[in-house]
């Protein structure tokens, strides 16, 4: 029982806990949004009030393509919101502070082993390498 407790309190699955409820928050904002203000609001240069009531009715089945468009709207909304409000700004700060964490190696220009920024001669190979100052 004490491995299982380890593994609930271990920090990925709380963060993954909490992760699904702000998600489900999410996902019904977005959706209040895009049913009750975009889908009008796109809606109104069609003429139609709601894609939510389209639908195609062969024999007794109905397809309610209407509801696929609204759903197809959603996502794509929260895909953006995702991508610019989390994905590009980590992006960017993970290649901000990558550009930060200077290698200390190099390459030697003879046999392509890794050596010390700081060698004047390539441990491998025994070729003069030039000098670079840190």
């Amino acid at each position: 029982m004490t491995g299982f407790k380890k593994f609930l309190m271990q920090g990925n699955v709380i963060d993954l806990a909490v992760a699904v409820v702000v998600g489900a928050a999410f996902n019904a904002i977005v959706q209040s949004f895009v049913a009750d203000l975009l889908t009008p609001l796109i809606s109104a240069f069609g003429g139609l009030p709601d894609f939510s009531s389209l639908k195609i009715t062969i024999g007794q089945a109905n397809f309610m393509y209407g509801n696929f468009i609204n759903a197809v709207i959603s996502f794509l909304m929260v895909a953006a919101v995702v991508y610019f409000l989390l994905v590009k700004p980590y992006t960017h700060i993970k290649d901000r502070n990558a550009a930060k964490a200077e290698s200390t190696t190099r390459d030697c220009p003879e046999c392509l082993s890794t050596i010390p920024k700081a060698a004047s001669r390539c441990a491998f190979c025994s070729v003069e390498v030039p000098t670079i100052q840190l």
